[in-house]
């Protein structure tokens, strides 16, 4: 897969995730992730566990979720607040709240799920790494 596929597969996992089709999201990022090398491997693996965890937050698996969460975080948390183009810090931050209210077994509601971010001009398809 050239740069160019990367670039646009990326970018149809944020629609995705922002129109809150989540599996289909981790589905598109996975086919990059599945290529990739470090430390990308880790940012896209962390934006799948997100994916992946609202996905089964909206299927009534909380502790699915909430698990996920956590892991994406983890593996968010080596990237600078800005990254590819998206306000990881917003995203982190959001995960985190989630989590917690999750934990404390409370129900934020689907409609709170966070939206990914640019944090400028969306990026065209030949983009790549900040």
């Amino acid at each position: 897969m050239n740069s160019g596929e990367k670039d646009e597969k990326f970018l149809r996992g944020v629609l995705h995730f922002n129109a809150r089709e989540f599996f289909e999201a981790h589905e598109v990022w996975e086919e990059i992730w599945l290529v990739e090398a470090e430390p990308e491997r880790s940012f896209l693996q962390g934006i799948i566990q997100i994916a992946a965890a609202f996905h089964h937050y909206c299927h009534d698996n909380s502790d699915g979720a909430e698990s996920l969460l956590a892991a994406g975080i983890v593996k968010l948390s080596r990237f600078p607040a800005q990254h590819r183009g998206l306000e990881i810090e917003e995203l982190r931050a959001a995960a985190k709240r989630w989590a917690r209210s999750i934990g404390k077994g409370e129900k934020p509601g689907s409609a709170q799920i966070p939206q990914l971010l640019w944090s400028k001009k969306r990026p065209d398809t030949n983009s790549g790494s900040d």
